[in-house]
């Protein structure tokens, strides 16, 4: 479990950066290079450099070697786990929300009722 916890740690501290984001749903649409993936930022290469290695590090991407090319592509095992860890909270809202929307028919119908007099 402990193993489990550190990977969402990870996971959770890489995605608290909106460029990271930004660079996950850039790789979500294909391979890119370091140069792709800095155009779209008012940032420095070695300031994207620097946001690869936290999201290498949190095992979302992967850097390949295809001669001087070295693309970057999504890997989705972190985010499946941390979907899984949602969905424990997930059902947990879902639940609330259910009990809310029962209460308020309730309200409603109690109110119909004494208009209705």
């Amino acid at each position: 479990m402990q193993k489990q916890a550190d990977t969402l740690s990870q996971t959770l501290s890489a995605l608290a950066d909106p460029t990271r984001r930004a660079i996950l749903a850039r790789l979500s649409q294909g391979e890119a290079t370091v140069n792709d993936l800095a155009k779209p930022f008012d940032i420095s290469l070695p300031a994207v450099s620097r946001h690869l290695k936290v999201l290498e590090s949190a095992g979302l991407i992967s850097r390949g070697r295809d001669a001087q090319w070295r693309p970057c592509r999504l890997e989705t095992t972190p985010l499946r786990e941390l979907d899984g860890w949602l969905g424990k909270y997930r059902k947990f809202w879902e639940g609330s929300f259910d009990r809310m929307d029962a209460y308020l028919k309730q309200i409603t119908q109690k109110t119909d009722r004494k208009g209705k007099r």
